[in-house]
């Protein structure tokens, strides 16, 4: 079922299909977080817990009149900012390519939470992938025009994936929508080799 994989240490990016003959086909890409950044934030999350528990005892062992006391608050409020920092990490995003219906785009988080935004195929104008600069880094991103809106929709919202793994994403969303790639190709091809 994996046609793919590309994975460097921050992210792998997978590639799933029905089969390549079939056009209409499902056709699934998956950016996930690798295991090192996974196992950090399931780290900080038990962090969480062990401050509020430390804040939990201070507060009744101590008397009124202690003024470690108050680090017993400082101890429970940095625990409960902790974990709720911890519920938007996210685990994975995914792209779901259904030729005939449309494009579901999914986040999961580490709390189990999962989003999901469903954009019709009728939609989308057109697929981009876009260089952002910042003042202190620059990435591409892969974003979708969409008739009717304004902005352009990210298909990543949180992640930032490498080119090398926004490219097949993007061939995979122009060939199902019917964008000419011919136009657009030279360029980026050039941006990969380069």
């Amino acid at each position: 079922m994996v046609s793919s994989s590309i994975s460097n240490k921050r992210y792998t990016y997978i590639h799933e299909s029905e089969s390549e003959a079939n056009r209409e086909a499902i056709d699934i890409h998956h950016v996930i977080i690798n295991g090192s950044r996974v196992t950090g934030y399931a780290r900080l999350r038990w962090l969480a817990f062990f401050l509020v528990a430390l804040a939990i005892i201070m507060y009744f062992l101590l008397g009124k009149d202690n003024p470690v006391r108050t680090l017993s608050w400082s101890c429970l409020l940095s625990g409960f900012f902790v974990m709720i920092q911890s519920r938007k990490f996210v685990k994975k995003e995914s792209v779901i390519i259904m030729p005939t219906f449309g494009i579901q785009l999914e986040t999961q988080y580490l709390s189990g939470k999962t989003v999901s935004m469903f954009i019709p195929i009728g939609k989308i104008l057109k697929p981009v992938l876009v260089e952002c600069v910042t003042p202190v880094t620059c990435y591409w991103s892969l974003s979708l025009f969409l008739r009717g809106e304004e902005q352009l929709t990210l298909v990543f919202k949180e992640l930032r994936p490498t080119l090398k793994m926004l490219v097949p994403i993007w061939k995979a969303l122009c060939a199902v929508i019917g964008t000419d790639q011919s136009e657009m190709m030279t360029e980026e091809e050039h941006v990969v080799a380069g």
